[in-house]
């Protein structure tokens, strides 16, 4: 914000002095130059805000609708929860037959890892909060 400022006073340096050498005559048409080019600098500076502020809202909008809906139900998690356990059991045949323990505790890992993140996406909230970040101090 400075340099802008001190280019508007390099201009108002350059029309009071223009002023001087060309009389009072010149006077009305050298303001209204001047508040034509305070106005144009105004008009940017509110629509670079309201560019930001429409960005900021459709940004918004847009992660409200990414954001998983709760879908909490009963039958749902009941029947991920038994399709998981039915696929475990073959998943556990595979995994300990052909790599022993290991195998065992890989099969188990992703199991319990698809798990985790069907529990996550259907509750945002239950691994922790993430704090929402505020920037309310806008910079021209």
């Amino acid at each position: 914000m400075d340099a802008r400022d001190a280019d508007l006073k390099k201009e108002l340096d350059a029309t009071l002095q223009t002023r001087r050498e060309l009389g009072e005559e010149y006077e009305s048409a050298l303001v209204d130059s001047f508040l034509e080019k305070v106005d144009q600098r105004i008009d940017g500076a509110v629509e670079r805000r309201v560019r930001r502020q429409l960005a900021e809202q459709q940004m918004t909008t847009a992660r409200e609708g990414r954001t998983p809906r709760s879908t909490d139900s009963f039958g749902e998690r009941f029947g991920f929860g038994i399709v998981s356990l039915v696929l475990a059991v073959p998943l556990s045949a595979i995994g300990g037959g052909v790599a022993d323990l290991p195998g065992l505790l890989v099969a188990w890992a992703g199991i319990v890892g698809v798990n985790v993140v069907q529990a996550a996406r259907t509750n945002p909230g239950l691994f922790g909060r993430r704090r929402a970040r505020r920037d309310d101090a806008w910079e021209d």
